[in-house]
């Protein structure tokens, strides 16, 4: 369990700097991350990451993929999560 949290921390701390880099890179014109690579890291567990970045950065926020997607995936994994600690018994 507690390698499970260090996995989720671990990939939400990535998620948040790939958003933060993403945005400064936007500032200043440079290479950024492909939106499909912040999709992938929120896919893997840090939707919660891309979220806050969202918010504290003010990025992404008026491209809907992000603004629905983000909250809904971070959706579709708490349901995975309950669903799966409903069948194990956790």
């Amino acid at each position: 369990m507690l390698l499970l949290i260090g996995y989720y921390i671990v990939v939400n701390l990535i998620t948040v700097y790939l958003m933060a880099h993403d945005k400064s890179q936007a500032r200043k014109h440079g290479r950024r991350v492909p939106e499909r690579n912040l999709f992938l890291w929120a896919l893997i567990g840090g939707s919660v990451g891309a979220i806050i970045a969202m918010r504290v950065w003010r990025h992404k926020t008026k491209h809907m993929t992000f603004v629905v997607g983000m909250p809904a995936i971070l959706v579709a994994q708490a349901i995975l999560v309950l669903w799966y600690n409903g069948t194990t018994g956790h």
